[in-house]
């Protein structure tokens, strides 16, 4: 398979359809790599260790509720989101290019720069380019195809690699 080159007269295009199971993933990756992600995690776990070292029922109940609370309440927002947002029924288009990229969606049009993204994460349905704490651009996999390889050397050239945290 040959594999396309970037150049700025053929820039690399990706149309994203965003889905409520790839918003989904992107909450989940976002939460559990957050402080309070983690931390809900751990003492959910704790509360489950107390609980078989004490038998006392209510440690289970505060274990486990912390430890489902975050992926049943971002199941619920991830299919809000998708429902009461406009901007998600419509696809994104994304050209990358040497300079950034550039996200359009009918007559909008927004130019990001590869200075301004402070990171690219993969998830398991997504690669996350992150241009601040909580804006992102959500690329799925299945629309990207077989244009991750040039997509994620893209990437890897214009960003600094200790904010790339990209897996195959």
């Amino acid at each position: 398979m040959e594999e396309k080159e970037l150049v700025s007269e053929d820039a690399l295009k990706i149309t994203a359809h965003m889905s409520t199971p790839v918003l989904y993933d992107y909450m989940v990756h976002h939460s559990y790599t957050s402080a309070e992600g983690i931390l809900g995690t751990c003492f959910g776990a704790l509360g489950i260790i107390i609980f078989m070292k004490t038998s006392y029922p209510l440690y289970l109940i505060i274990g486990l509720l912390l430890i489902f609370y975050l992926p049943v309440n971002l199941r619920y927002k991830a299919a809000l989101a998708m429902n009461a947002n406009p901007a998600f029924k419509k696809p994104l288009e994304y050209e990358f290019s040497e300079t950034g990229f550039t996200v359009s969606q009918g007559e909008e049009s927004s130019e990001i720069s590869w200075d301004k993204c402070t990171k690219a994460v993969s998830t398991r349905l997504s690669i996350v380019i992150y241009t601040g704490k909580k804006n992102a651009s959500i690329l799925p996999r299945k629309d990207i195809g077989d244009d991750l390889g040039v997509l994620i050397s893209c990437i890897s050239e214009h960003m600094d690699q200790s904010k790339i945290k990209i897996r195959f």
